[in-house]
């Protein structure tokens, strides 16, 4: 069975503002079989900032399965029949024949009603690379020649990727730079640590370039898709307790 994993943040608006990985839903799209448990962070959450479970996923050390994806997931695609599908998964760089797994793993299934984004699951290949894709961060708080220079990215254009120790909001963060030093926005916080770690494992086998640019009207989270590539000598992805799933197999 091919399984594929997508792990849903939380964000804590009261607070702290930041992200945490709080769910994971595995699946077997092609037989239609599909698992959602809370992991380890949202447990820590609970715990720490009073997170409330979600009204689809009442209890936290329950394993839910469907031989459909849950409504909470498919609420976060857009369907093939509306009139600008053509335009949304070109953003995505996908083709029409995308599945919702695959269009939520770039997308992010963001939505302005609520304070959840899903990401998909590292995977680590044989060698130790991984590659990953994801829309760039934090750009509208970037000064306006950073702006500017944002506006003018072409597709393959090369960027910096520097770490970031001392952010105001998050303490560390993963920054993309352009080549011509303009600090254009940020990697997704809830991936910051993985990426930190490659990057002080292997210094100078990570790299990251545009893979698209989104001009208006297209949404502000979807302006600029980013690829990286990167490699862990020994280290396994998302395996801390935040990740680990509540309940096991």
């Amino acid at each position: 069975m091919s399984t594929k994993t997508l792990f849903l943040a939380w964000q804590d608006k009261v607070w702290s503002h930041q992200w945490f990985p709080i769910g994971r839903l595995d699946a077997d799209v092609e037989h239609s079989e599909y698992r959602f448990r809370y992991t380890g962070g949202a447990a820590r959450v609970q715990q720490d900032l009073n997170y409330p479970p979600l009204p689809s996923f009442p209890q936290l050390h329950r394993d839910y399965r469907s031989s459909e994806l849950f409504y909470l997931f498919q609420n976060r695609v857009m369907k093939s029949n509306r009139p600008d599908f053509a335009d949304h998964v070109q953003r995505l760089d996908l083709s029409e024949s995308a599945d919702p797994f695959e269009m939520l793993s770039v997308s992010g299934g963001y939505r302005v009603t609520d304070d959840y984004e899903v990401f998909p699951k590292l995977v680590k290949a044989d060698d130790g690379s991984f590659v990953c894709r994801f829309f760039l961060h934090g750009w509208r708080h970037t000064n306006l020649p950073a702006q500017e220079r944002l506006n003018a990215l072409n597709p393959g254009e090369e960027l910096y990727v520097t770490l970031e120790l001392t952010n105001p909001v998050t303490g560390l963060a993963v920054q993309l730079q352009t080549t011509d030093y303009h600090m254009i926005g940020w990697t997704p916080r809830y991936i910051v640590s993985e990426m930190a770690r490659a990057m002080a494992e292997s210094p100078g086998e990570y790299t990251a370039h545009v893979v698209r640019v989104n001009p208006p009207p297209s949404p502000m989270t979807q302006r600029v898709l980013i690829e990286m590539r990167g490699r862990w000598d020994g280290y396994e992805p998302m395996e801390s307790e935040d990740f680990q799933p509540l309940v096991g197999d």
